[in-house]
C-alpha cells in the first residue's frame, strides 16, 4: 500500500493541483488528447518548464493512486465531473 489511506481526500488534493497546473500550462483536461500529449511528449525545452513537469508528475501519481484503489476494490472519482445531461 502506498500510504494513501484517505483516498477521497488524496484524490481531491491531487485533482486541485492538477487543475491548477493544467490551467498554467494551457492543457484542457476535458480533451483526452491534450492529457495524453502531456504524458507522452518529451521535448528538450521542457527541462525548464517546471509547471509542465509538475503536471505530468501529478497525472502519473493520480493514475497510480487510481490503480491502487481499483486493486483494493474502491472506485476512484473522475478527474472532471461528468458533463450535464443534454435536455
Amino acid at each position: 500500500m502506498s500510504g494513501f489511506e484517505h483516498y477521497d481526500r488524496e484524490l481531491a488534493e491531487l485533482d486541485h493541483e492538477i487543475r491548477r497546473y493544467a490551467a498554467i500550462c494551457g492543457v484542457d483536461l476535458a480533451k483526452r488528447h491534450e492529457i495524453d500529449a502531456c504524458l507522452s511528449d518529451h521535448h528538450q525545452e521542457w527541462a525548464d518548464d517546471k509547471a509542465r513537469q509538475s503536471l505530468q508528475g501529478l497525472l502519473i501519481l493520480r493514475i497510480k493512486v487510481e490503480a491502487e484503489m481499483l486493486e483494493l476494490g474502491f472506485s476512484p472519482s473522475p478527474l472532471l465531473p461528468p458533463p450535464p445531461p443534454e435536455a
